[in-house]
């Protein structure tokens, strides 16, 4: 464990630890966002409700392209809670020319349905931007990680060991595609593969309301080849969001 808290904190810092030392670009210095949300209510003969919200923020500064994702989901029904899921992930890319990029990334899930109290992987590589124009986006990442799953007290009694580690092989692909001037296609493939393959997906489509405000429809899965005794191996999620960009 505390070998894996040491790496999540190099891999944290070195972002801004070379840029504090790096000779950047003059002038190129940038940073946007988009944050979502969506809910919904129901009452009477059934009580259910649910919300998710999504923060992804993005900064450039000169050879440095930096994202910061933070994502929670919640449902109840009817007073039990059905899911409940929190997600916070950092990943610097440092660019060497216009295609290629070396990335840092490390990222925390909680999520108690699937058995685990946490899970946390960290990973570093090569990146390569295939595509790279005004209405299309085509990148790839591939390298070593390391990831670490905590399990909850009722499968630790069950299994005899409270956590799980492994060296894996990490890798990425993202795509987007501007459909029209108002509206976007985006697909995002991950995978960690080590004792197990545990992969995560999610398509969805943006359609701009006015201004910087859109709608999302997204549909997420997530993958685990080798999930715990009365778990299932695949989970998915399906969002009507309100997004907003700045």
């Amino acid at each position: 464990m505390k070998t894996m808290l040491t790496a999540i904190a190099v891999l944290l810092a070195a972002p801004f630890a070379a840029h504090a030392g790096a000779d950047f670009v003059e002038g190129d210095k940038t940073f946007a966002g988009e944050a979502e949300l969506g809910a919904t209510l129901t009452t009477g003969n059934t009580d259910t409700s649910s919300i998710k919200g999504r923060l992804n923020l993005m900064q450039e500064l000169g050879n440095w392209e930096n994202q910061y994702l933070f994502e929670g989901l919640y449902k109840e029904d009817t007073g039990d809670v059905t899911a409940k899921r929190y997600y916070a992930g950092i990943q610097g890319d440092y660019k060497f020319d216009e295609k290629s990029y070396m990335y840092i990334t490390a990222n925390y899930e909680a999520d108690p349905f699937t058995g685990f109290d946490f899970k946390s992987v960290v990973s570093a590589g090569y990146g390569y931007k295939f595509i790279d124009s005004n209405d299309m986006y085509l990148s790839a990442e591939v390298g070593p990680g390391y990831i670490y799953k905590k399990l909850d007290d009722e499968q630790s009694a069950l299994l005899g060991y409270d956590n799980e580690d492994s060296v894996v092989a990490h890798g990425a692909m993202n795509f987007s595609y501007d459909i029209s001037e108002s509206s976007k296609f985006t697909q995002l493939f991950i995978a960690d593969y080590g004792d197990s393959l545990e992969g995560r997906s999610e398509t969805a489509i943006t359609a701009n309301i006015v201004g910087a405000l859109a709608m999302k429809f997204a549909v997420i899965v997530r993958y685990n080849s080798e999930p715990l005794d009365d778990k299932k191996s695949t989970d998915t999620e399906t969002n009507m969001t309100l997004l907003y960009a700045f």
